[in-house]
């Protein structure tokens, strides 16, 4: 495998040649034989290193990089290693990785399979493992400089609320046994384990039958009280929209979506909302009126107002996240925003009238209400996040202006 992706793999002809092959030459895309996984904890094998070159291999690198308590990786041709700790890129290594040395790495964890679709489409997903250092995200890319490699390392064990500081009021949310929560924010605030730690909560307190839905399977979960079924898109299941058709059929009675991203997707987990299941998923959006235009807004226009119905029917609660950097450089911490749903809100996303959600929320903090900007307000008055911090990241910039220099 190394000679060929040296020899011909990543270069323009090999990418030409695959475009213009005849279509009936293209075997449809087949599910792997080998689909069970390795939850990467017990006893490492591997010591770290004192420090990263580029000559460590892939597997040093992710060890070095859990000891250091990085969140993310950054390799890339003709560039330094580079982790993310506390939500800023800290160079690793003075020289930069060359092409040929990124591609032996690629080579160190693909399968032939994987080294195919990566040929073919030039971008790749997968989940890698080393036991004793946990599971790690992998995404790859072809650039013009080369390849690019981006690893996300996944927590290994499951925090709790009160370690994620996540709202009491939320736990509320989890005692519903049919209808809709949602986790929102931006990408890499730690939706999937503000997720994770709500479905270890129902893991520890009921006998129910949960069946996630991933695209990669990120955290691995053991049944405690519950059964606990663990799917992942292209390893267990060709799509979102076959694992959820199927779920329906599988006496659930939680179903766990990792991302709503496509109407076909919110359309089934509206449905399964509807018709008796607590569905948990995530959306890529930055605060509660948002997530819900992004819904509505994926249906068309004539289809909006039986939309509105249906979620102001079926939609419990939303939180809503970012992480916001400690003014002590020691982390980052979470700032949360929680929208339960009450016969208020539902009425107003019934009528359209989401702009006064905000009002709702701010004056709703006897049902566990919480708006954003409170929430960043409390941790400045505390001294955990700075002026400029809160005033960068604030809905309403008046009522942090005075403190937009502090740091």
């Amino acid at each position: 495998m190394e000679q060929e992706i040296n020899d011909n793999s990543f270069d323009e002809s090999s990418k030409i040649e695959k475009t213009n092959a005849p279509a009936s030459n293209h075997k449809p895309y087949t599910l792997p034989a080998s689909f069970l996984g390795s939850t990467g904890l017990g006893k490492c094998q591997v010591q770290p290193p004192e420090h990263l070159s580029p000559d460590s291999s892939l597997i040093e690198i992710l060890v070095f990089a859990r000891q250091k308590q990085a969140t993310d990786i950054h390799i890339s041709s003709e560039h330094p290693i580079l982790f993310r700790i506390f939500s800023k890129l800290v160079k690793q290594t003075e020289k930069c990785l060359s092409k040929m040395i990124i591609e032996s790495l690629v080579v160190s964890i693909l399968t032939q399979e994987q080294l195919n679709a990566f040929q073919s489409k030039g971008d790749l997903e997968l989940i890698y493992v080393v036991e004793g250092a946990g599971r790690f995200r992998i995404t790859l890319m072809k650039k013009r400089l080369g390849l690019d490699l981006t690893v996300r390392l996944i927590p290994m064990q499951i925090p709790t609320f009160e370690q994620l500081g996540i709202p009491e009021s939320c736990k509320e949310l989890m005692k519903w046994t049919q209808g809709m929560i949602l986790i929102a924010g931006p990408i890499g605030c730690g939706k999937t384990t503000t997720l994770s730690t709500l479905i270890e909560m129902v893991n520890q307190q009921r006998k129910e039958h949960i069946i996630t839905i991933e695209d990669p399977i990120e955290i691995v979960f053991e049944s405690k009280l519950a059964q606990i079924s663990q799917r992942e898109i292209n390893l267990h299941t060709l799509s979102q929209d076959n694992a959820l058709r199927a779920a329906l059929r599988e006496d659930p009675d939680i179903l766990v979506v990792s991302e709503l991203r496509d109407l076909s997707t919110i359309q089934l987990a509206a449905t399964a909302a509807e018709t008796g299941h607590l569905v948990l998923g995530t959306m890529n959006t930055n605060d509660s009126i948002q997530t819900i235009l992004r819904i509505i807004n994926s249906f068309s226009p004539d289809e909006r107002s039986i939309v509105q119905n249906m979620i102001s029917e079926s939609l419990r609660g939303i939180i809503c996240q970012q992480l916001v950097p400690k003014k002590d450089g020691s982390g980052v911490v979470p700032v949360y925003e929680a929208l339960i749903v009450n016969n208020a809100v539902s009425n107003l996303i019934r009528k359209g009238n989401l702009d006064q959600l905000i009002t709702i929320i701010t004056t709703g903090r006897a049902e566990g209400m919480i708006p954003f900007d409170a929430s960043l307000r409390n941790l400045y008055e505390s001294g955990i996040i700075s002026g400029s911090q809160a005033y960068e990241r604030c809905f309403n910039k008046n009522e942090f202006e005075v403190c937009k220099n502090e740091n």
